[in-house]
């Protein structure tokens, strides 16, 4: 069980929007905690529901306070511009989670360079840019943690040959848990990565496979954020560079009902990439 809970604490969410940034934010609204919904959707967008300003609402239904940033994390000024908003806003900032991400599952031949470039700014260039942008509010904090939604990392071919470039990219998010980790341990930073074991029932996943035909397999978002909340709660010091699975991290904390997280009870689940 946690220790403590995240009453007071101010989460810097990017992609929080909609799908797993928006579930970890209300999942922590739910303890009174303060986020910063970092996202780029500001109006609704034409086949992806939720905002900035709606997420916002549903983490004030929940009991929390809500800063919208409208946030690009390709543009190093929308960072800093949201992080001084926050920590103007809130007084300093407790914990950044770095789930935006952008996705494209093609092959070398089948991806053209623009979308290349845009997996690689968006999910390791991302990901390192509001992570030293956070950094030296973090290191304020009391129980400062670093959260990347990325997979373990497994240099093993069948995870590079269909998707190089996504593979990459999200493995860069990785690394950057393995830097920072060691890079900031001792000054009690905690730095890890939350994937998930099964696909997850998002507007996103929805929109890569064109229907719902993955969905039976798949499981809510908020198995995702019920495990983050798990890892965000833990003294920082004690757990830093790991490369953690939902189901596991729940299962460890006594967790034996999965069935509740099920988009159809009792149909097969579907693995998520690099699991």
């Amino acid at each position: 069980m946690p220790e403590s809970t995240l009453r007071d604490k101010t989460l810097f969410i990017t992609g929080a929007s909609r799908g797993i940034g928006k579930a970890i934010a209300v999942r922590a609204a739910r303890d009174g905690a303060r986020i910063v919904i970092a996202a780029k959707t500001d109006e609704p967008h034409p086949k992806l529901p939720g905002t900035i300003h709606s997420a916002a609402e549903e983490v004030e239904k929940a009991g929390g306070r809500a800063l919208a940033c409208v946030v690009d994390v390709r543009s190093e000024d929308a960072i800093a511009a949201a992080v001084a908003r926050a920590v103007s806003t809130f007084g300093g900032i407790d914990i950044l989670v770095n789930n935006a991400s952008a996705i494209r599952l093609t092959g070398t031949l089948d991806t053209p360079m623009n979308r290349y470039d845009l997996v690689q700014q968006v999910n390791s260039r991302g990901t390192f840019a509001c992570s030293q942008a956070c950094l030296p509010h973090l290191l304020l904090s009391a129980n400062p943690h670093i959260l990347n939604i990325s997979p373990p990392l497994d240099y093993a071919e069948k995870w590079f040959a269909p998707h190089v470039a996504y593979t990459m990219s999200k493995f860069g998010m990785s690394m950057c848990v393995l830097g920072m980790a060691g890079e900031f341990r001792q000054a009690g930073v905690a730095v890890n990565a939350l994937w998930p074991r099964t696909i997850i029932a998002t507007a996103a996943t929805r929109a890569l496979f064109g229907s719902d035909a993955m969905l039976p397999g798949s499981r809510t978002p908020e198995i995702m954020a019920d495990a983050a909340y798990l890892v965000l709660t833990r003294p920082s010091r004690e757990r830093s560079g790991q490369f953690l699975i939902d189901e596991d991290v729940l299962r460890a904390a006594g967790t034996t009902d999965f069935e509740k997280y099920e988009t159809v009870r009792g149909a097969p689940l579907v693995a998520d990439l690099f699991v």
